[in-house]
């Protein structure tokens, strides 16, 4: 009998494990994506810091940057995305801070 139900349930567990699979590999894009994201705005304090790019060009591709990770954080669960606007906001408000 169980020999029958292995048979019956194996494209179930097959289609399955597709699903899996292509989840593992969304999140994980999303995940680069994100990394890619938070390296830009990096980029682009220090861009604004030497003089390099104007407050306000700087400030539309800011809220462009933020808007996608804000999006991206939506989408997924995990905290990571999070800490990293966190860490960035906070960077900026004390930089505003100081001038």
């Amino acid at each position: 009998m169980f020999l029958v139900d292995d048979i019956l349930m194996a494209p179930a567990r097959g289609l399955f494990w597709i699903f899996e699979e292509i989840y593992r590999a969304v999140e994980e894009e999303q995940a680069n994506e994100a990394e890619s994201i938070t390296a830009k705005l990096s980029e682009l304090y220090m861009m604004l810091e030497t003089g390099q790019m104007a407050e306000a060009e700087f400030d539309a591709a800011e809220k462009a940057l933020l808007d996608r990770l804000d999006a991206i954080k939506e989408g997924t669960a995990g905290g990571k995305e999070e800490e990293a606007e966190v860490v960035i906001r906070k960077s900026r408000s004390q930089k505003r801070a100081k001038s």
